[in-house]
């Protein structure tokens, strides 16, 4: 057996992604100075520069903004519908499901709630969630919420598609959460941090999995 990895294993994303970062123009490589030498011919920190030793940038180019080269950062308002348009998706299939295998979180009488079931209804809830989540943001970097509202998730470090390792550490930050112990109060956090985050607008899950959200529009 081969003992390469897989096309996008280990946060590589495969060369035909159509999301993959472009490299910069040539001549270009993220520099102040575009094509241009810079002034006083040579790097202001290094190389022989006037401050002498090592370029605390890299071969003379400024620290490259993790964004350039990636479409807009997505609204967090449209974040958040996209979001309830997926809950609602995933209940509607664990109503089902719950209500075939006769497994619901409390009966009627409320003296005879039965933990049990409350435990398997919170068990599908997750699995299903994260499945959900971790397959369509694998292949595509979309929910259908997302795909229907115009955004996706990106790795921040190269604007790939997620790998499945990665979809699935954001998917199980957002979900295990919310289906054992916090529900929407984990949702809300976690999905809401979003709006208040500076500079990439990630959710809790995002900085886990160290990606973003952007438009596709």
């Amino acid at each position: 057996m081969s003992s390469e990895p897989p096309p996008g294993a280990g946060g590589q994303p495969p060369e035909d992604d159509p999301f993959r970062k472009q490299p910069p123009p040539p001549g270009d490589e993220g520099s102040p100075y575009g094509s241009q030498p810079p002034p006083y011919g040579g790097s202001p920190y290094g190389g022989g520069g006037p401050y002498g030793g090592g370029d605390p940038y890299g071969g003379g180019s400024y620290p490259n903004d993790p964004l350039a080269g990636m479409p807009p950062l997505a609204d967090s308002g449209k974040r958040t519908l996209a979001r309830i348009i997926d809950l609602l998706l995933v209940l509607i299939v664990v109503a089902l499901l719950t209500w075939a295998f006769g497994v619901n979180e409390y009966d009627m009488d409320p003296d005879k709630v039965e933990y049990g079931k409350s435990l398997t209804q919170s068990l599908i809830t997750a699995v299903l969630y994260m499945a959900y989540d971790t397959v369509m943001i694998s292949r595509s970097g979309q929910t259908l919420g997302k795909k229907w509202l115009g955004m996706r998730v990106a790795n921040l470090e190269n604007g790939a598609t997620p790998s499945v390792q990665t979809a699935l550490t954001r998917s199980a930050v957002l979900w295990i959460p919310f289906a054992f112990c916090c529900a929407c109060i984990w949702t809300a956090i976690s999905g809401g941090w979003s709006y208040f985050d500076k500079p990439y607008k990630q959710g809790l899950h995002d900085k886990a999995a160290k990606t973003v959200v952007v438009s596709t529009r």
